[in-house]
């Protein structure tokens, strides 16, 4: 058995089933993954892969159970890498994380900027996408690091962070009926909003479930007629007039968007959390910790390192009990 099989069968599943894929991403050619996959289930006796005709098509319950464990192997081959670079190159290495647009635009930028004048030798790269693809790039070890606040519960391998609680503003142009009860001192209310055609975030995405519960608590159903991943899409579709905005309140730009009224929300949606995630058994090198440190200024190294020490989501959850999260 080689390290080298166990990469292929793990990045074979990567790329779903596609060989080919997977031997342009490995830089090799796909018979000689083939032929390796064929060797390691002769050599254990098992296969890992149904295959219909020459294409893969199914991995096994046994195959599963192999591509789990070697995912554990490629994760402590990578983590004795990182304990070699701590020590030969403490400030050098790279940084993947992988996020939304709003976190991208919004949260980051100064976290980002402040992290590379401290480590200038250390490739930072940010790959945004949805919250199930978000997390996913770090269960696959594609990326370091997620931030998100959706679809983190799926994935039972990651140690989860929080970071801040953040909620959502109601955008409007100024002459809009909810703009004019809002600036004439009166609470807007879910049937208010109700009454309107919504453009909001696609469903499963920048705590997109909590607006429908929200709907769903006051026994309406919300008129959404365009969602987008991205804030500042939705606000182009508030100036036309397609919807009143429902998005995160930190998305919001008095500056920018000073020709729009932001409308507080918070008394309508329970607040969302947003948490940063790894995988269980990464290393953390020193400039890794203090990422995280520099995006959350309650994550010390003592608290990262006990959650993930931690046996249970409960015992993470009872660190945080009395750590007041900063709101956004």
């Amino acid at each position: 058995m080689k390290l080298q099989q166990l990469r292929y069968i793990v990045e074979v599943v990567n790329n779903n089933l596609n060989v080919s894929a997977t031997a342009e991403s490995l830089y090799t050619s796909q018979p000689g993954i083939s032929k390796q996959i064929r060797l390691l289930e002769d050599e254990l006796g098992v296969q890992i892969f149904k295959r219909s005709g020459k294409h893969l098509s199914q991995v096994t319950p046994a195959g599963q159970e192999i591509i789990r464990i070697s995912n554990e192997i490629m994760a402590k081959v990578e983590s004795i890498k990182a304990v070699a670079n701590q020590h030969t190159h403490p400030d050098q290495g790279s940084l993947n994380i992988s996020t939304t647009h709003t976190q991208a635009r919004y949260a980051l930028p100064e976290v980002i900027q402040g992290f590379i004048h401290r480590y200038p030798n250390v490739s930072l790269n940010m790959h945004q996408g949805t919250p199930n693809q978000i997390n996913e790039a770090v269960a696959k070890g594609s990326a370091d690091f997620a931030i998100a606040t959706e679809a983190l519960h799926i994935f039972s391998d990651l140690v989860m962070l929080p970071c801040y609680h953040w909620n959502r503003s109601i955008l409007v142009p100024k002459d809009h009926e909810l703009a004019k009860k809002h600036l004439n001192g009166e609470v807007v209310t879910i049937n208010d909003l109700a009454k309107h055609s919504i453009v909001t975030y696609i469903f499963g995405f920048t705590g997109r479930s909590d607006l429908d519960e929200a709907f769903g608590r006051a026994g309406k159903v919300p008129k959404i007629v365009f969602t987008a991943t991205d804030a500042d899409v939705i606000k182009t579709y508030v100036r036309m007039g397609i919807g009143v905005g429902v998005l995160a309140s930190m998305a919001i730009d008095k500056q920018q968007d000073e020709d729009l009224v932001a409308i507080d929300a918070s008394h309508l949606f329970r607040a969302s959390t947003t948490k940063i995630c790894f995988r269980k058994g990464t290393f953390l090198r020193t400039y890794m910790y203090d990422f995280i440190e520099r995006f959350a200024p309650h994550l010390t190294r003592d608290i990262v390192d006990k959650a993930v020490q931690a046996k249970s989501l409960d015992e993470v959850d009872e660190l945080f009990k009395n750590i007041e999260l900063p709101v956004l």
